[in-house]
């Protein structure tokens, strides 16, 4: 290149300024193929607005960084806020790709900060740039900011069903709760005995020369305040030889997870001290959300992998994505965690993958889990147990109360203590009404028995008339009662209380008697008529 030397690769030119109240720093440093980073320059105290040149002597990739600090005492860092550097331009030469080809935008300080001077200001982590007043703006909550891109509020996206989003809004987990409402009735789960990160061993497997070898996934379900728990590390570099090697040797790689997954040879496998960790690799970035539905984000939970479940709690599907590309997934991978309710786990549970897909895939870009455990199951209320009532003894009666079988809920409310109130042993309503069935008893016997000697008798007398009009032949003169033409009765009949239910029915009974005889006395003067 023209104006270079032959050991000159490039030039970077940056111009800045210092303004300082302590003894703040400013470092230049440089970090070649990402090996280590290392203080080309470094400027101590306020200094004015000057240029600052750095010859590239070596054709590699490098990293360059500026890093401000206010001052050595930390616990001082506060007292000096409006202590500042200002880079106003960095130009580099021989860039492989070019330079910068566009300027982001940049948030304005606020109006009432004592820098209201400067121009520009990064955004705290968690905030936007407000497109009307270029000031930053916090994220709403439960969501997170996607990317790097910060301009305007929908740079900030709603996080997924189940989930909310940390502090800084950069990314979105499950608290470990989750609620679902099914006919009128809401379900609350509690998942914190799930927090803590599981392991899951599949295997052996071996190779084509017989090298035993296991899958290990490590698996961060929810909590951790959106941190991902789960971490897998090769230690290959370590042990790549039989020397003795150290118990706590340094792991050169690792990666953090929701979901991750390493390769393990076990010691016995090739004669090392210690197992090797390899081929470790993320499944899970970013948790999607949690449903009680088999598809979210064009995830499938695929229910038919696992078997039925015969509870009426639903499961839950935990949704995962690593959008780190693979030959076969050029969309990245995806994992489904499936939570069931199984009161006769324990707490922490059981894991497992599908009996068809014993690697944990069968596509190799999406992976599937069950996780079987007693804490999967809702928290438990009113509705989850019944009462008994006891028999009244002794004239106290006992309500007990017990759970619905099969008990499918845990925590939540207990079971009322046993109880007992006073009874009697019948109710005053049925003594009422037995009491008054025995007199009507009572009385309809009476009466019948009445009706039924009455009866009698009055057969007896008409028989006796029958057996009398066939003895003698002529008819009895009747005996007149009644008044002449022309005559009053002597004394009128007056009484002095109406008559009584029995008198009633004697009278009846005597009008049937009387009226028999006359009918009697009728047939008998016919007959001598005709006679």
């Amino acid at each position: 290149l023209s104006g270079m030397t032959g050991s000159e690769f490039g030039r970077i030119t940056f111009v800045f300024e210092t303004i300082c109240s302590a003894d703040c720093e400013l470092y230049f440093m440089m970090d070649v193929n990402r090996k280590s980073t290392t203080v080309v320059e470094s400027w101590e105290g306020s200094k004015g607005k000057q240029s600052y040149l750095h010859s590239m002597t070596r054709n590699a990739s490098v990293t360059y960084t500026w890093a401000f600090q206010r001052t050595n005492h930390a616990l001082d860092v506060r007292r000096y806020v409006s202590d500042m550097v200002k880079l106003y331009s960095i130009s580099v030469t021989n860039v492989l790709d070019g330079v910068a080809s566009a300027c982001r935008a940049c948030a304005l300080v606020p109006q009432n900060s004592q820098r209201a001077g400067s121009s520009c200001v990064p955004c705290p982590a968690g905030f936007y740039i407000d497109r009307d007043t270029n000031r930053c703006q916090e994220c709403p909550p439960n969501t997170h900011l996607a990317g790097r891109h910060t301009y305007g509020q929908d740079a900030c996206v709603v996080c997924g069903p189940g989930s909310i989003s940390n502090k800084e809004h950069s990314r979105c987990y499950s608290d470990c709760s989750f609620t679902h409402t099914d006919n009128n009735r809401t379900l609350t789960f509690d998942l914190s005995p799930l927090s803590d990160v599981a392991s899951l061993t599949i295997g052996p497997s071996f190779t084509s020369k017989g090298t035993k070898y296991l899958h290990l996934f490590n698996i961060s379900l929810c909590g951790h305040e959106g941190r991902r728990a789960a971490i897998c590390t090769d230690n290959v570099t370590d042990v790549s030889s039989k020397d003795d090697q150290s118990d706590s040797a340094q792991f050169v790689n690792s990666v953090d997870s929701f979901i991750c997954q390493s390769t393990i040879i076990p010691a016995d496998g090739r004669g090392f001290r210690m197992a090797i960790s390899s081929q470790s690799i993320g499944l899970a970035d970013t948790f999607i959300g949690a449903t009680v539905d088999t598809v979210l984000n064009g995830v499938n939970a695929k229910p038919d992998l696992f078997p039925e479940n015969s509870k009426d709690i639903p499961d839950i599907n935990f949704f995962y994505r690593s959008m780190q590309a693979t030959a076969s997934c050029d969309q990245g991978r995806s994992s489904v965690i499936t939570v069931r309710c199984n009161p006769e786990k324990s707490e922490r549970g059981e894991l497992s993958v599908p009996s068809s897909c014993p690697a944990g895939t069968c596509d190799g870009c999406t992976f599937h889990f069950l996780w079987e455990s007693a804490s999967a199951c809702p928290r438990c209320t009113e509705d989850d147990y019944h009462q008994i009532e006891g028999a009244c003894k002794g004239g106290i009666q006992e309500t007990l109360y017990v759970w619905n079988e099969p008990k499918l809920c845990t925590k939540g409310v207990s079971l009322p203590p046993r109880s007992s109130a006073p009874c009697e042993a019948i109710a005053l309503w049925l003594k009422v009404g037995v009491g008054g069935g025995a007199f009507v008893a009572v009385l309809l016997i009476s009466l019948t028995c009445y009706f039924w000697k009455k009866n009698k008798r009055l057969e007896y007398k008409y028989s006796r008339l029958v057996m009398s009009a066939n003895k003698e032949c002529e008819l009895p003169a009747a005996d007149s009662c009644a008044l002449a033409e022309g005559e009053e009765p002597d004394d009128d009949v007056v009484y002095s209380h109406k008559p009584s239910l029995l008198g009633k029915l004697r009278a009846i009974a005597n009008k049937v008697e009387s009226s028999e005889s006359v009918q009697l006395n009728s047939s008998q003067s016919d007959r001598w008529v005709l006679g």
